[in-house]
This record gives C-alpha cells, sequence and structure tokens, in this order.
C-alpha cells in the first residue's frame, strides 16, 4: 500500500483557493462538504495487474508507476481529500484478481480498480464490481468482449481491444496481398476474441482462414505449432497471442526459417516491449497496429521522457493509457465531487477526451474509449536512430473507424 503526496501548481492553487474561502467564513464548510462527499475521506485507487509473469513488461511495475506519476501531477488529493494507492499481483489468475478486488472492496473501499492485463482477470474482476457496486478502468486487457457481450455499467475499457488491430493490422495485410492465413491463438478469452475479429475482417476484404490452432498460455515451446503453420501453405501466420507467447513464437519461427520459405508472420498483437526485446533485425518490417507511440509528437514525447528518467525503459501504449486514464478519473471525481462509482461513470462520459495519449477520445455508453489508432511499421535497423527509434507511424486510423460501431453491439447497455 502507497500513500502519494506531492506538491504541484494545481495542489497550491486549491490550498489557496481553501485560505480565500477561509476569510470569508467558507473555508470550514467547504473543507467539510468536499469530506462528506468522498467515502472514508480517502480516495482509494487499487492498481492489479500482472507484475512477474508474461505481461510484466507490458504493463506491471511500470504502470504503476504511471499511475502513481498520475496521482503526484494531479496534487496527491482530489476533490479535498488525499488519495491512496494499492497495488496486487494477480499472477494472470482470474480467481486471485477476482478474491484480491473482492477483498479490496470488502474491507479496503476501494473506490477505483486500475490496470489489468489478461483478459480472464478482467472479466471476473468485471464481475465482482457489478455485484458489488464499484468501478474499474481496464487498461491492459485486449478482448474487446470486455465491453460487447461482458459489458457491465461499472467498468471502462480504456487504451485498445481487439477489434481495431484485426481492423488495423489484418485489413492492411491482405490488401496487400495476404490473403489467406494460418492463425496461432492463445487459448483463453483475449486470444479467442482477437481470432474472431481477425477471421471477420480477412474473409470480409476477400481472404480465408486456411487453418488454425490453439496453445496454451502461457508456452514456451512453439516448435510444433510452427511446423504446423508451415505445413498449412498459408501467406501468412497470424499470431493472436501477446506477451512472451509472441516473442517465443517470433523467435521459433525464424529459427525454422519460416519467413525465409515465402510465408509472412502478422503479429497482431505488438508492443514496443516486445520490438525492443527482440530487435530490428528480426522485427523490421512488420505491421502492426497501435494505440498510442512515445516519439509520436512533442506533447506523447515530453511525458515519454518524463516516464523514462523514472524507469529506464520507454513506455508502451499501456502504461501511457493508466496515466491518461487515472487522470481523467480524478478529473471527472472533482468535477462531480464525490467517488459514487456511477456518479463518476456518468461523468467520465461526458467529455471529449484530447490529451498526449488520446486523440478524439469518447467513453460510450458501452465502456469502451474510442480513439484514434495507428497502423505501424518496425524499422530496419539502419533507419534507427535510438535504441527506442522501433516505429515509423503509417496511418492514422479514426476513431469512429477503428471499433466496432455500436450497431454491431451485444451490449445490455445499448439501446
Amino acid at each position: 500500500m502507497t500513500k502519494v503526496h506531492a506538491s504541484s501548481p494545481r495542489l497550491a492553487r486549491r490550498h489557496l483557493a481553501l485560505a480565500v474561502a477561509a476569510a470569508t467564513g467558507l473555508g470550514l464548510a467547504s473543507s467539510a462538504m468536499a469530506q462528506d462527499a468522498i467515502s472514508d475521506g480517502e480516495v482509494r485507487i487499487g492498481y492489479l495487474a500482472d507484475m512477474s509473469g508474461t505481461y510484466r513488461d507490458l504493463a506491471g511495475p511500470g504502470g504503476l508507476e504511471a499511475l502513481k506519476m498520475a496521482v503526484e501531477d494531479f496534487g496527491g488529493e482530489v476533490a479535498g481529500a488525499p488519495i491512496e494507492v494499492f497495488s496486487a499481483d494477480d499472477r494472470n489468475s482470474a480467481d486471485v484478481g477476482a478474491n484480491t478486488v473482492r477483498g479490496w472492496v470488502d474491507q479496503q473501499n476501494v473506490d477505483l480498480v486500475a490496470g489489468m492485463v489478461a483478459s480472464s482477470v478482467s472479466i471476473a474482476v468485471t464481475k465482482v464490481l457489478e455485484e458489488a457496486g464499484g468501478l474499474a478502468i481496464i487498461s491492459g486487457s485486449a478482448a474487446s468482449s470486455i465491453t460487447n457481450e461482458h459489458c457491465t455499467p461499472n467498468h471502462i475499457h480504456y487504451v485498445y481491444d481487439t477489434y481495431p488491430l484485426a481492423n488495423g493490422t489484418a485489413k492492411a495485410v491482405v490488401e496487400q496481398g495476404g490473403d489467406s492465413w494460418f492463425m496461432l491463438t492463445a487459448d483463453y478469452a483475449f486470444g479467442h476474441a482477437l481470432e474472431s475479429d481477425v477471421e471477420k475482417v480477412v474473409t470480409d476484404n476477400g481472404g480465408t482462414i486456411i487453418d488454425r490452432v490453439r496453445h496454451p498460455f502461457p508456452t514456451s515451446d512453439f516448435s510444433s505449432y510452427i511446423l504446423q503453420a508451415q505445413g498449412s501453405g498459408a501467406k501468412i501466420v497470424g499470431l493472436a497471442n501477446a506477451g512472451s507467447d509472441t516473442v517465443n513464437a517470433i523467435k521459433t519461427a525464424s529459427q525454422f526459417g519460416l519467413t525465409q520459405s515465402g510465408q509472412q508472420l502478422a503479429g497482431l498483437l505488438i508492443f514496443l516491449n516486445d520490438v525492443h526485446a527482440m530487435g530490428l533485425e528480426t522485427t523490421q518490417g512488420l505491421l502492426l497496429t497501435t494505440g498510442w507511440y512515445w516519439d509520436m509528437d512533442d506533447e506523447s514525447r515530453e511525458w515519454a521522457e518524463r516516464y523514462f528518467e523514472r524507469v529506464g525503459k520507454m513506455p508502451t501504449m499501456v502504461q501511457a493509457g493508466i496515466y491518461s486514464s487515472t487522470t481523467q478519473y480524478l478529473k471527472a471525481l472533482e468535477d462531480a465531487g464525490t467517488d459514487d462509482p456511477a456518479t463518476v461513470r456518468a461523468k467520465l462520459g461526458e467529455a471529449p477526451i484530447n490529451d498526449f495519449f488520446a486523440r478524439n477520445g469518447q467513453i460510450r455508453e458501452d465502456g469502451r474509449m474510442v480513439h484514434d489508432m495507428y497502423l505501424a511499421e518496425v524499422k530496419a535497423p539502419a533507419d534507427s536512430e535510438g535504441e527506442w527509434d522501433l516505429y515509423e507511424i503509417q496511418a492514422t486510423i479514426p476513431a469512429e473507424e477503428a471499433y466496432r460501431p455500436l450497431s454491431e453491439s451485444s451490449c445490455k447497455l445499448v439501446n
């Protein structure tokens, strides 16, 4: 458990306002009203993520640092109440995640659950919060079902999901002639959702899924799966997995000479940390879709450089999204003047989101935060000007085109 305190211009302005109010006889009343509006006199945020396993580098401790940055930049308090941060390792287990959050809600009165990567964990946690009347903002999970058939009024899905990943990467690959696919899929909710979304995009654009195989999560030996992919004769081997699974699959494909034999890998969920770990020699030319990149513009670079000073690595889109979503939550709570989950959730949906992370952002009634996405290509080693200079942004996918339209939604919250 970490209690975050910090000084900032925002905090100084708030203290000045309270001093002025006190001078006019309103200070004590205003302070008391603010405290009364915040349950237990504190705003409590629980950060839940894989802190030690497959997804450690994607969100993990770095995501916790991003959340702490957001709290510190906000001044360490909101609506007159201090902000307290909890964290826990869910070990990529739905049971561990659900039990942790149940304890947070019942014993710690946590106001917001943040982070979350494995989609199975997120789905289990949101069921707990729907029963308990809590609130979550999910930044790391990919399954589009989280705001489709698994939507609740108690959670928001913030950074990305499988729908724009398929829309961006798969569509671009098919348009370039990659019209026959073999799917290598992680055998859990996220992998199934990504495979389904890719299949729709491929077939809608005139391509075919020749065959598919599902692997356990996590997997270290991809030899038999890569051999099946080679034997399929498909032009494209689509990797519907993430983290170390994707890295291991790409390394195994390289060892087996898959790309040298005329087949191409399509990494459907590739993160900055994955490309960095494998190196440009292995990943150059790979097309991918991302929700954010640290070197996109001056605003992104400024925040990323502050993050780098703390962590020693450039942030992934998930870590950047954790900062952004935490800041948006605190703004909504401050505007609402209460930490009541339903009130804050409604407030979050009112205003557009445009910050260093999101362009044309909006939280819809299904809980999906839609925003512009980007088609990127991994640079060749000769084109890179530094250790983290890894992507070239090829195109912007507008928010309204990137995400599943509400007309196709099966979410119970959508009329």
